[in-house]
């Protein structure tokens, strides 16, 4: 197994107000390979999942598991390592830097990982670029850049490392269809050509026919769904 959840629960907790648990998942787990689709809608808990997943956000209870390597259990400096090198993460808002060229965003995880030598990060980020269709922008930064085009940065980015394991969350949220489809037939192939485990948290309809496998999250629990194939079936 890639990933592995075990007894996880996430509660905030602000002053005044009362506490509220917004994921409570048992035992959950997802093998090399896998394209997922994590359905819910907005506040459902998708986002807090992924920073969890990530090893950005300690969960209140439980265990996150990449591979045999408990992720709250590394010292932090050893866990952003180990984020760096396997979790490639497209956030929803992209996070790019605005004062690096889209270049230099593609290559600053390529230096904080150290899986690939100096003199070859630059010409690998631009491979990258190239291939998510920005060859023509390598040196604009992300406020000379659409919506659209900061998006294939952070894909291009978040696919440096070659990690085991790619979140995305909302991809298309900001894209008209069209732009929307080229940014998941990146991502797809991408995680196909390396056998890289996929999950995609959305809400977007559009995204149901791209994935076999899907779950639902609502009130902080998982709810798998049936395959593609048994919920056309189900809609004749």
């Amino acid at each position: 197994m890639i990933l592995r959840l075990e007894n996880l629960t996430h509660t905030y907790k602000t002053a005044g107000l009362e506490a509220r648990t917004v994921l409570d998942i048992g035992m959950w787990s997802l093998g090399e390979g896998i394209q997922l689709l994590v359905r819910g809608v907005s506040g459902s808990g998708k986002t807090t999942l992924f920073n969890i997943i990530a090893g950005l956000l300690r969960p209140t209870t439980g265990e996150v598991y990449l591979g045999e390597q408990a992720l709250y259990r590394l010292p932090e400096a050893v866990r952003d390592r180990a984020r760096a090198q396997k979790i490639g993460y497209i956030f929803q808002t992209h996070h790019l830097l605005p004062a690096f060229t889209a270049l230099e965003n593609v290559i600053m995880p390529l230096q904080f990982a150290g899986t690939l030598p100096a003199s070859h990060r630059a010409e690998w980020a631009k491979q990258l670029l190239v291939q998510v269709g920005l060859g023509d922008y390598l040196h604009h930064r992300p406020s000379q850049l659409s919506t659209g085009q900061r998006l294939r940065v952070a894909v291009a980015r978040g696919l440096a490392n070659q990690p085991s394991l790619i979140l995305a969350d909302e991809p298309t949220a900001a894209l008209d269809p069209d732009n929307g489809a080229v940014i998941m037939d990146l991502l797809q192939t991408a995680c196909r050509q390396t056998n890289a485990t996929l999950i995609v948290a959305s809400h977007d309809p559009a995204l149901a026919d791209r994935f076999d496998q899907q779950i639902n999250l609502h009130a902080g629990k998982i709810t798998a769904m049936p395959p593609i194939g048994e919920r056309k079936l189900h809609a004749l």
